[in-house]
């Protein structure tokens, strides 16, 4: 699936919030096809981040390259999911994935809400819908624009655990059927490793951990090497506040 060529380059990205560094010079490349996590614990950085490479936010120095072409506004080549989905409530599902679309977009915007498992929805509007759907509204509002890397800012943090893994599957799915880059930021690191090619760990607005994860697809949380990455990875997360007492670790 991944290729080695660079879709994405970040480059000593900094970025402050008056006298406070929320980024300190941040180096990271994303490649073609390539399913990338930033895991971190709230207020390491990790969605300013994200925002930076949306170009939704500027950083302060550093620069970030888009297939070789330095980001000067917003990302063209990328799509963004929130924690919610952001539907306008007034217009219905169908005009909500056709948003910012001209011309005959309405076949297109129906085959994407098929591709999410909404299409008998089309005509509803959001008020109608759970969470979870709400979310995958969103997913298809993002790959109607055909985008080259999708961005996940934590998208599945208020949905229940039996939706997650639903959604979880599905977007797993989407990247492999449309061969697409994507950076998601969770808090969950069980989550970042089912889906991702790398974790990523940040603290304190730095990258602390770049690890590539040697897995196969499917995977499986009883992989026994699943639970030795995900022991790694929280260990690493946590540890700045970890203590050892009577052999059990304290956090």
């Amino acid at each position: 699936m991944m290729d080695f060529n660079p879709i994405l380059h970040v480059n000593n990205v900094q970025k402050k919030d008056g006298n406070q560094s929320v980024l300190k010079g941040i180096n990271l490349s994303i490649y073609e096809g390539e399913f990338v996590s930033i895991v971190g614990k709230s207020g390491c950085g990790k969605s300013t981040l994200l925002r930076i490479i949306a170009g939704l936010e500027d950083s302060n120095e550093g620069l970030v390259k888009v297939n070789g072409e330095r980001l000067t506004s917003i990302n063209n080549y990328a799509r963004i999911m929130f924690q919610d989905g952001r539907l306008i409530p007034w217009k219905t599902i169908l005009q909500n994935v056709g948003l910012g679309l001209t011309g005959d977009w309405k076949p297109k915007a129906m085959y994407v809400l098929h591709h999410v498992g909404l299409k008998e929805r089309a005509n509803h509007y959001p008020s109608s819908l759970s969470g979870g759907q709400k979310q995958r509204v969103a997913l298809a509002r993002a790959l109607v624009h055909e985008p080259k890397l999708l961005l996940f800012d934590d998208p599945l943090a208020t949905v229940d655990a039996l939706t997650r893994i639903d959604l979880q599957n599905l977007f797993e799915s989407v990247w492999k059927e449309n061969r697409l880059s994507a950076i998601l930021v969770t808090h969950d690191v069980e989550e970042a490793l089912l889906l991702s090619d790398r974790v990523i760990i940040m603290r304190d607005g730095e990258v602390v951990l770049n690890k590539l994860i040697d897995l196969p697809r499917p995977r499986s949380r009883s992989n026994p090497t699943f639970h030795h990455y995900s022991e790694e990875i929280l260990d690493m997360i946590m540890g700045e506040n970890k203590e050892k007492k009577n052999g059990y670790k304290i956090v």
